[in-house]
């Protein structure tokens, strides 16, 4: 049975960055093999940009910690 939005939204939460990047390096190789169709390539391209999302939105959140250490040298969770 194909996992739900709700399954793959829970999935992408418990992925490492490393992995959906090697998940969008996948999505990028299924979209520039020649006998994708249209409706391949769309759905593919879609995974990949909530994948990015994904990413984009992780790396930002180091990045809030990272800064919130470097203001007051404490190691609390940025929240």
């Amino acid at each position: 049975m194909a996992p739900t939005r709700k399954n793959k939204a829970s999935e992408e939460n418990h992925m490492s960055v490393e992995e959906a990047f090697s998940q969008i390096e996948e999505k990028i190789q299924a979209l520039e093999a020649e006998d994708i169709s249209l409706e391949d390539s769309f759905k593919e391209y879609q995974e990949g940009m909530k994948l990015l999302k994904y990413c984009h939105e992780a790396i930002a959140g180091v990045e809030q910690k990272i800064q919130k250490i470097a203001e007051d040298g404490s190691l609390e969770d940025f929240e």
